[in-house]
């Protein structure tokens, strides 16, 4: 239950924070809840008005049972559905059971304690008149038939005008009932600026106080360690509102949960009240502001003191760029750091990108003392009534931040990212591809290893995988890294129109390549790749990489001088150059001659360059490295890529007798 501690310690630090109203802790003994209708009274429960809201949610009070209801009675205290709220739910013929009686007793107990509030006495007093649904049919907010009874279907001949409520309430079967709706109240006096209920603290105040009172179970707090009320129904509703998967359950009397080995749940594990409430609603809370989806699954990082600190599974891109430049104010000549016409690729970007990364991390470790407690943590669902915790860690500081910094600096290469361009005409903004360094995302990864169409269950399983070599550090598993390198090999598997993306699969192959090998299981096989053209690399497998990318230069300028556009040969057979290099290469180089003859005459410049290149590399093989038949490794694409990326810069794209060729684009 270590996590339940952090979670509730987190609540207590978080509490005092200074957050704008929507974005506070959610209170004890509340609940999260999509709102419909809103219903405004006044202080002697006088209808006035009411409207259909819509994506409304609100934190409405609620008891132990009725937070985590799925079935059955258990009202709201306050606001509710209105099959609850209205007393005249029935005589409208309302499809559900009628739990009016039992609403109006909860209410009616609050409002007759000493912590009563005079703005629930106030709806009180309203649905005791039992005019809720006549009152919302008179103001056209519920809708009936000719019979009076409350509609379940609009009319067919009248879909041109369908009412608000049949537009945000669910369907079941192509049907909806009316009285799922849930009403919240505004209660109108004078000049009250918390004339809506959810909004006014001190009914949340007396809420908690009355709740308080009604608590009889008290026990041994495992988590606190104190005697206090125990909880016997723990919140649901962690991932969203609709959520109804417990981590912590302890009501199945019926079958073995327990059974067998204690009387009740409470002699195997006793958890405050107090306790459950606050871990439940800091863990809601961190989602909400700070958690990584993938469906139902859900990671989510925090340091125990509510500080800020960066989100493991984001991409170093956007990590890095959150605060350094507005993409709203960036037009083309704004971010030369970030575009191909401007970055030396010759260059190895490593260097400047650690130290921009290092300073970002820097500043995040000031906000923190050494020995702050920062906690991962990842939760879903096999079933929609249970959730498990996948994976849990607790760091301090240091060990987080150098294990983050070391995934970011290890697994980087330049990404494929799309800028939008805006613009002052009114019509699309342009976009154009740009290159900044970056690790990739978990999901991107997943797609690339196993296609866009990769399935849920299977980009769970690798998102599982991914976290402990982002958090623990651990080696990368080479099953995905092959993967990934096959698929961008496989360059004929994408269509034209994809190129774009078989481009960013290769930089998220090279990517993986070059982190599986910085963090090899053996030390004596470790290396550390270049972010740039290495000139001097004598790797077979290397050269091979920069030979493909010289040949599908030459080809593609002479496509273009021509005014041709197809791909290219050594585009075609990226595939089976990685399998039998050297044969692929003599048909490449054959297949090269007319498109040569072609750049003589028109971009003799160009062409004396590109052919120096071609000689300059072969004669950097190694004996018999150059005819051997053995298949290439993940390293080629790596000089493949570095190559291509140097090809776009200006000081190439700009020689002699040159044109640039066509840019990419998506």
């Amino acid at each position: 239950m270590s996590w339940m501690e952090k979670l509730y310690k987190t609540y207590e630090a978080g509490i005092s924070l200074d957050l704008p109203f929507d974005e506070r802790l959610m209170p004890t003994s509340h609940t999260l809840q999509n709102a419909h209708i809103n219903i405004v009274i006044d202080n002697d429960g006088n209808f006035k008005r009411a409207n259909v809201l819509e994506k409304t949610q609100i934190v409405l009070p609620a008891t132990e049972s009725s937070a985590s209801r799925s079935s059955g009675e258990a009202p709201h205290p306050l606001a509710d559905k209105i099959q609850y709220v209205a007393q005249d739910y029935s005589d409208f013929g309302g499809a559900k059971k009628a739990y009016f009686e039992g609403y109006r007793a909860q209410l009616k107990a609050w409002c007759e304690s000493e912590c009563r509030h005079p703005k629930a006495l106030a709806v009180y007093r309203y649905i005791s008149k039992g005019t809720v649904v006549a009152d919302l049919v008179k103001h056209h907010v519920l809708f009936v038939d000719a019979n009076g009874k409350l509609l379940i279907l609009w009319p067919e001949e009248r879909k041109d005008d369908i009412p608000a409520i049949f537009k945000i309430l669910p369907k079941e079967k192509g049907a909806l009932d009316q009285g799922s709706a849930l009403v919240c109240w505004t209660v109108e006096s004078g000049e009250d600026p918390n004339a809506d209920t959810w909004r006014d603290p001190t009914i949340q105040e007396s809420w908690i106080a009355y709740d308080a009172m009604k608590t009889e179970s008290t026990g041994m707090c495992y988590i606190s360690g104190k005697r206090q009320a125990l909880s016997s129904n723990h919140p649901a509703k962690i991932r969203h509102s609709g959520d109804k998967a417990k981590l912590v359950s302890s009501n199945d009397t019926n079958g073995y949960t327990f059974r067998g080995r204690f009387l009740e749940a409470a002699e195997a594990c006793g958890i405050g009240f107090d306790v459950s409430q606050k871990a439940h609603n800091a863990l809601r809370w961190l989602i909400s502001r700070q958690g990584y989806r993938n469906g139902d699954q859900v990671y989510v990082a925090w340091a125990v003191s509510g500080k800020p600190i960066p989100e493991p599974l984001a991409d170093a891109w956007s990590f890095l760029n959150t605060s350094d430049f507005d993409l709203d104010e960036v037009d083309q000549a704004e971010v030369p750091e970030q575009t191909d016409d401007t970055v030396d690729h010759s260059i190895d970007l490593g260097q400047s990108y650690a130290q921009q990364l290092s300073k970002k991390m820097a500043g995040y470790r000031a906000k923190l003392t050494a020995n702050e407690q920062i906690v991962v943590m990842g939760i879903d669902s096999a079933t929609p009534g249970r959730m498990g915790i996948l994976y849990y860690r607790e760091l301090f500081r240091d060990d987080f931040f150098n294990r983050l910094e070391s995934w970011h600096t290890e697994f980087s290469w330049p990404q494929r990212h799309t800028l939008e361009i805006p613009n002052d005409t009114g019509r699309k903004p342009k976009t154009r591809a740009i290159w900044p360094v970056s690790s990739p995302v978990p999901i991107a990864i997943a797609k690339a290893a196993y296609g866009e169409n990769v399935t849920d269950s299977l980009m769970k399983k690798v998102i599982e995988r991914l976290v402990p070599c982002i958090v623990d550090g651990q080696p990368f598993p080479w099953d995905l890294v092959d993967n990934c390198v096959r698929k961008a090999a496989n360059r004929n598997a994408f269509a034209s129109d994809e190129q774009w993306l078989w481009e960013k699969n290769l930089a998220i192959a090279c990517a993986l390549f070059r982190g599986y090998y910085c963090r090899h299981p053996h030390s004596n096989q470790r290396r550390n790749y270049a972010m740039a053209l290495e000139e001097d690399n004598r790797s077979r497998d290397y050269l091979y990489g920069r030979l493909l990318a010289i040949a599908e230069r030459i080809e593609e300028v002479a496509l273009n001088v021509g005014g041709e556009n197809r791909s290219t040969t050594a585009a075609r057979l990226v595939q089976r150059f990685a399998d039998r290099p050297y044969e692929t290469w003599r048909s490449i180089e054959l297949a090269l001659q007319p498109y040569m003859q072609r750049l003589r005459v028109s971009r003799a410049g160009f062409l004396t360059n590109r052919q120096k290149e071609l000689d300059a590399v072969i004669a950097l093989f190694n004996g018999e490295d150059f005819r051997s038949k053995a298949p290439l490794s993940g390293e080629f694409l790596l000089a493949y890529h570095c190559q291509r990326q140097k090809f776009r810069t200006k000081t190439d794209t700009h020689e002699a007798n040159e044109t640039e060729a066509q840019g990419d684009s998506e």
